[in-house]
């Protein structure tokens, strides 16, 4: 999808700009927390927020910058952009040319990657730990001044078109459901649009437009940088100060409304997708407001729901069924349930045997939902989804790039200016009780506020129909 994954190596490359100061560190999270991360933040005069935690457990050091611009706060008449600068950054700075940002990582034998999601576009490197300056120093190169020419303009509306087409419009499941979940769920433009951004859109972007929406959106001030690793808080600290410092801010416009009505009625939509070997199935349902006790219900849910061969979807639909082989799922349609703000829709799906029909399986859908709308969980139940959860959140942020770490200090930095909230999460899951899952389920599970998306492998047929 939207990934671009590079691999690189080594250079050495400094720069040297003003500094400013800084705020002091921020208290330690929370003294019973069973996660203790350091943390140190800090917002700097241009508005750029800096995350710094240590890890001397490996010699290396994830260095991530997230703008706070991603699919479905991007303005209305430039869909695309948000991902079509995915691909810009890459393109050469003031002092790195096309595709030197690339070889400068992998030449000092690093990784690094790019992304665009629901409410950000993420870059970053992960380095030996000598290196991260170089990676600061080029980080602040392309945000101080990007190569925005037409040349670089005209390539990559080429290439992002060209993605489009080969991972969505010639794909038998292209869209299915992270594309469509949304375009069909939801009310707002902001949460529905077409995230790729349509084709006659990118083809009409200026190069004004595109310079105007660097210097909004890639300001310091709409930025938080990260830096996790075996570094020095304080040697670091200078460095961010000298390369970053002297990056003008930007007049930021205002919050959108990304907000959705209640939903008091079911949507059934049918769409074709000819070259789809099997019909498939979603199912989705409106999220609690984020970081609401029903959010981290839902959390817990969800490990029930879908996590692992003992989940209740997996036993119904994959072993007691035989319709599909598998089950997929979850809080975040493009990511997991941390690294997003504001609405979302939670969401089942599966690729199932033609010979039943949407009816049927619909049939044991709710019987599976219907039991957590009537009857209590047990303790027993809630230990065993609490058992999974941590187990997916250390995996998480156990991974040896500790992008797991980078990625949850930035977006909660970025959306609730909390970094030591991932100190936190586990004490949230903690507070979920059988009585919550109960009116949890009542609520957020109810048939009318849900989105039943039918995919059939027709060769004819509207694309989207509701009904």
């Amino acid at each position: 999808m939207l990934r671009t994954v590079l691999l690189v190596s080594l250079a050495l490359l400094l720069g040297a700009c003003a500094s400013t100061d800084t705020a002091p560190p921020a208290p330690a999270a929370a003294a019973d927390s069973a996660l203790a991360l350091p943390i140190y933040y800090t917002t700097m005069d241009n508005g750029l927020r800096v995350v710094v935690s240590e890890d001397h457990s490996v010699p290396t050091a994830t260095v991530a910058v997230y703008y706070n611009i991603g699919f479905r706060i991007e303005p209305r008449n430039r869909t695309g952009f948000a991902h079509l600068f995915e691909h810009m950054m890459f393109q050469g700075s003031e002092n790195l040319g096309k595709m030197e940002f690339i070889n400068l990582v992998q030449s000092n034998g690093g990784v690094l990657n790019g992304s665009t999601r629901f409410d950000f576009t993420n870059y970053y490197e992960v380095v030996p730990s000598n290196k991260v300056e170089t990676m600061l120093w080029a980080e602040a190169d392309r945000m101080r001044g990007l190569a925005i020419t037409q040349e670089n303009l005209t390539n990559q509306q080429g290439v992002v078109k060209n993605e489009v087409k080969v991972n969505v419009l010639n794909q038998p499941y292209g869209g299915f459901p992270w594309l469509d979940v949304p375009a069909h769920a939801n009310e707002n433009w902001y949460n529905n649009h077409n995230f790729y951004g349509d084709l006659e859109d990118l083809d009409s972007a200026t190069l004004e437009d595109v310079q105007d929406f660097f210097d909004t959106y890639y300001a310091p001030n709409n930025a938080v940088l990260v830096v996790v690793g075996d570094v020095d808080t304080e040697r670091v600290m200078d460095m961010v100060k000298q390369h970053f410092g002297d990056i003008e801010p930007a007049e930021l416009p205002p919050p959108v409304d990304i907000s959705e009505p209640r939903q008091n009625k079911e949507k059934r939509v049918t769409k074709v997708y000819p070259k789809a070997p099997q019909p498939a199935l979603a199912v989705s349902y409106h999220m609690p407001e984020r970081n609401s006790p029903e959010y981290y219900a839902m959390g817990i849910i969800t490990q029930m729901l879908l996590s692992g061969k003992d989940s209740r979807f997996y036993k119904k639909l994959v072993k007691e069924a035989g319709i599909t082989s598998s089950v997929g799922g979850g809080v975040n349609l493009i990511g997991n349930m941390y690294n997003y703000n504001g609405p979302m829709n939670w969401h089942m799906s599966i690729i199932h045997d033609p010979r039943v029909t949407t009816d049927e399986i619909m049939l044991m859908i709710d019987e599976v939902i219907d039991d957590l709308r009537v009857n209590k969980v047990s303790r027993d139940d809630i230990e065993l989804a609490r058992t999974k959860m941590r187990s997916s959140f250390y995996g998480l942020l156990g991974s040896s790039t500790k992008f797991g770490v980078a990625d949850l200090l930035a977006c909660f930095t970025l959306f609730d200016n909390d970094p030591w909230r991932i100190n936190r999460l586990e004490q949230e899951f903690d507070a979920v009780t059988p009585e919550l899952i109960l009116t949890t389920a009542q609520e957020y599970l109810r048939p009318s506020n849900r989105l039943v998306l039918d995919v059939t492998n027709g060769e004819d047929g509207s694309q989207g129909a509701a009904q």
